[in-house]
Order: structure tokens, then C-alpha cells, then sequence
């Protein structure tokens, strides 16, 4: 089969767009297929947490989103209880509300930066695998449809996603809450928190600023559930929110409403022959703690670089596996701990209510488990299963250390190898010679008695005492992990 372009990412939200990005970052080519005939103005999400904001910050796009959002220290779960993410270990410790449309402009302006093809307007509707590659159809515009050849095709299209129907994997679960109601509106008199939110038992309102003068309302009532196809109106987000929080803060000038409901569901499988699945085509679940966004951008940062290495030949057997392996338990996870969020803020009885703050305030009160609810939400906490008898930091995600250089371990990242790292004088750099393509040495500027090879999404391939290892043992790493130096990585396109 000839191909069009080596891979072609279908549904241009965050995940597709920062997956493209990186795609083309590393020379594959690619097509990224919307069929929306532009970006849109509106949003869903609007929490981006500290994990997201480090991958963000691996691609140089995380300073500017910060800039433009609410940085939140502290989230308040019910009452007076809260979790403070200020202790998080990274260079975001905190929580970022702002708009998903901001979001995706940045990830959309890297991508093209990157030279990546975006294609509005074009909508897929259907596909044939090969054992050679993928046919994709493609509407464009409108028009007839017409074919695209590509080797891979990634389906980053949604929870409805056609990527998924074609090749005729299940979505398996359920929905979870009806009739929640989304608002964009202005406020006369703006909360005392950058994120306000409360339950009642009956009622449940959150409401987080967008940093335009709108803020973002989630209001639910456990007594007044219509369909989906009801029009919401002001007065019933009003009347909500001000049974969950006491006040409307003077909501005013909507300019946009709408309902919908939660389900929660997850693919088997994230891979199926040639084609992948990222973000909310292959998971979906509550918007308890903000985790959807995060999620698909997580899957893609993780997916990218194995399938740009697969394309341009250098992948060692096994690797874009790893990405089924690696996520799909994330994936599985999040769907539970979103899940109990959800439960323990929607469906306890008002009688329930003062037992459950007095049990949120205790969780936000022990520093253990403080730490571990932080490490979940922020995604600080996620890390990767290994081989037995792997070193303790294998599989973890690595902090943004000082290299010797001057740079930062995350703008080192930027360049989308792995990096080998230690102290000055334990990370040999004729270990990597011939892996030039694939592999940085850069020690770091503190002394270290470990050896780290960093994967190009920022979590430990591997680490080992420099004290015992040798030259010939970090290439028979860089061998596993990065292929054969002897075969360079083809050129794609």
C-alpha cells in the first residue's frame, strides 16, 4: 500500500492535538482529521493539573497556559474541608482552571509550529484495515467522500468515536448522573475562592472563574433530573446553586447553557491491529476531580513517542504495546477514584451529609493520606509497572531537576529523546554514541550515585547504581529501549 501520510489522528481536541504535535515534532507525517469546521469557543474541561502541566512543559507550551489561568493551591472538597496541592513535589503545585478552549489553542499552535497537517472540516466515515496499512474515508467539506491511505490511525475523537464503531471494539459501562447542568455566566459578586463548591446532599453546585469575566457552573439536583433534551435555564442553575451554596453570587448574562449526563465506560482494548485509541474514545467517566482532559493528554504523551519511534523504525519489538499496558490501567483507575468522587459529592442523603465532611475534613487532615488523594488528582502520583527486580525509581515519573548545562530536566525534554542522566562523571557519554538520534547525555548538576535513562514522556525507563554499572551495560539499556544503533531510524514521510 502507498501511503498518503504515515499516520492520521482523527478528532482534534487536546489529546489529538498535542498527540499530532509530537508526531510531527519527530518527523512522521501525519494528518490530524476534525470535522468541526473550526476550533470551538466552548469548553467542558477546565481544570488542568500538575502532571499535565509538566508534559506540558516537556513540548515548552506550560508557562503560557499558566499565564493565562487561575493558578488553585487549594481544593476544596465539601465544607471546610480541603486538600492542599501547594506541597505537591513539581514545578506546578497547584491546580490550573482555565478554559478548554485555551488549552487547545496552545497545543494547536505547537502542532502547526511543528509542521503538523490540520484538517477542520473533514469528517471520517468509515475505515478499512490492511495488513499493510489503514484506508480512512474522509469527507471534506461536505463533499464526496474520498480515501486516505496511512499506516496508523489513532482515534482521539471522543466518546461517540467513530474510530472505535469502525473497528468494532465495545465501550462497556453505564451512565452514572443525569441531568447535570452546564454555565458559562457572569457574576456580580465573585466567590471568595478561585474554586467554589458544595454539596448538600440534594443539591450540588461548583463554580470556577474562566478569566475572560465568565465563570464556569455545575449545578445538579437529585429531585429534579429532566431529560437532556429539556433546555436549561438561568433561573434553574440559579435556583441550584443557591440550594447548594446559599448564593448565586448574582449570575447574570449567560452565554451558554446546556445538560447532559456522566456515563462511565473503558475500551478492552486501547490497540486493535493498526489502529489506537487515546482519551475519551477509549475511557470516559465522571468530571469528579477534573480528570478527563488530563487523562487524554497523559495517553497521548505516552503514545506518542512509541508510535514515532514504530513509524521511523527504531522501536524495540514489544514497545507501542507498552502503551495498552501503561495506560489502560491508569485509564481503569481513574474511572474508580472519579467514580467514588462523584458518589461521596452527589449521592449520600442530606442525613449523610455532616458524617461525610466530617470524614473528607479527616482524610485532608492526614498527612499520609493527604498526600496519596493529592498524588491521585494531580497525577504527581501516577507511575508505570516493571519488571522484578527493577531499581525503585523504574516505571516513576521523574522531577524536574537542574542539569549541568544551565537547563532545566523538562526543557532538555523539549528535544523529544531520552535522556541519560547522573551526577558530573557517572553518566558515560560514549554510552550513547551511535543513539545520538534517540538519546541525550545530560548529566546532572548535583552530585548523584544513579544512572537514569529518561523516557521522552518524563518517566524512568530505567536507573542503576553508578558505582557498578559500565558502559557496555547502559548500551544493552539503550539496546532494550532504543533499539539498534547499527540500523538508524528511518526517515518518515
Amino acid at each position: 500500500m502507498i501511503f498518503d501520510v504515515d499516520v492520521i489522528v482523527v478528532g482534534a481536541g487536546p489529546a489529538g492535538l498535542l498527540l499530532t504535535g509530537d508526531l510531527a515534532g519527530e518527523g512522521v507525517s501525519c494528518a490530524l482529521l476534525e470535522r468541526r469546521p473550526k476550533r470551538s469557543g466552548l469548553t467542558r474541561a477546565f481544570t488542568v493539573h500538575a502532571r499535565t502541566l509538566e508534559e506540558l512543559d516537556a513540548r515548552g507550551v506550560a508557562d503560557e497556559l499558566v499565564a493565562s489561568g487561575t493558578p488553585v493551591s487549594e481544593l476544596r472538597l465539601f465544607a471546610s474541608a480541603a486538600l492542599d496541592l501547594s506541597r505537591l513535589p513539581s514545578r506546578f503545585p497547584f491546580m490550573l482552571v482555565t478554559p478548554q478552549y485555551k488549552t487547545e489553542r496552545v497545543l494547536e499552535e505547537r502542532a502547526r509550529r511543528m509542521g503538523a497537517d490540520i484538517r477542520y472540516g473533514s469528517e471520517v466515515t468509515g475505515l478499512t484495515q490492511h495488513p499493510d496499512g489503514v484506508e480512512v474515508k474522509v469527507r471534506q467539506d461536505g463533499n464526496a467522500d474520498r480515501v486516505v491511505r496511512a499506516g496508523w490511525v489513532v482515534g482521539t475523537d471522543g466518546m461517540h468515536s467513530t474510530v472505535r464503531h469502525a473497528v468494532g471494539l465495545p465501550f462497556p459501562g453505564r451512565p452514572v448522573v443525569h441531568s447535570v447542568m452546564l454555565a458559562e455566566v457572569r457574576l456580580t459578586q465573585p466567590p471568595p475562592s478561585a474554586l467554589t463548591v458544595n454539596s448538600t446532599g440534594d443539591a450540588f453546585a461548583l463554580i470556577a472563574p474562566f478569566g475572560d469575566g465568565f465563570y464556569r457552573v455545575i449545578a445538579w439536583h437529585r429531585r429534579d433530573e429532566p431529560s437532556e433534551d429539556v433546555p436549561v435555564s438561568l433561573e434553574e442553575v440559579s435556583r441550584v446553586t443557591r440550594l447548594a451554596t446559599g448564593t448565586d453570587y448574582g449570575m447574570h448574562d449567560p452565554r451558554w447553557l446546556s445538560r447532559f449526563h456522566s456515563d462511565e465506560r473503558q475500551v478492552p482494548r486501547y490497540r486493535d491491529g493498526l489502529v489506537l485509541l487515546a482519551g475519551d474514545a477509549a475511557h470516559v467517566h465522571s468530571p469528579a476531580g477534573g480528570q478527563g482532559m488530563n487523562t487524554s493528554i497523559q495517553d497521548a504523551a505516552n503514545l506518542g513517542w512509541k508510535l514515532a519511534a514504530t513509524v521511523r523504525g527504531w522501536a524495540p519489538p514489544g514497545l507501542l504495546d507498552t502503551y495498552q499496558a501503561e495506560r489502560y490501567p491508569v485509564g481503569r483507575q481513574v474511572l474508580r477514584n472519579s467514580g467514588a468522587l462523584l458518589r461521596i459529592a452527589l449521592k449520600p442523603s442530606p442525613a449523610l451529609v455532616p458524617a461525610r465532611n466530617a470524614l473528607a475534613l479527616a482524610v485532608t487532615r492526614i498527612p499520609v493520606l493527604a498526600k496519596r488523594l493529592a498524588g491521585a488528582i494531580s497525577g504527581v502520583g501516577i507511575s508505570y509497572p516493571v519488571p522484578p527486580g527493577a531499581h525503585p525509581l523504574a516505571g516513576k515519573r521523574v522531577a524536574d531537576l537542574r542539569l549541568a548545562d544551565g537547563r532545566r530536566l523538562y526543557e532538555a525534554l523539549r528535544g523529544g529523546r531520552f535522556l541519560l542522566t547522573g551526577g558530573s562523571g557517572t553518566s558515560p557519554a560514549d554510552a550513547a554514541a551511535g543513539y545520538r538520534d534517540r538519546v541525550e547525555a545530560a548529566p546532572i548538576a548535583r552530585a548523584s550515585s544513579t544512572v537514569v535513562l529518561i523516557r521522552p514522556d518524563a518517566y524512568i525507563a530505567w536507573a542503576a547504581a553508578a558505582s557498578t554499572v559500565t558502559a557496555p551495560q547502559i548500551r544493552d539499556v539503550l539496546a532494550l529501549w532504543c533499539g539498534n544503533p547499527d540500523q538508524p531510524a528511518a526517515q518518515a514521510g
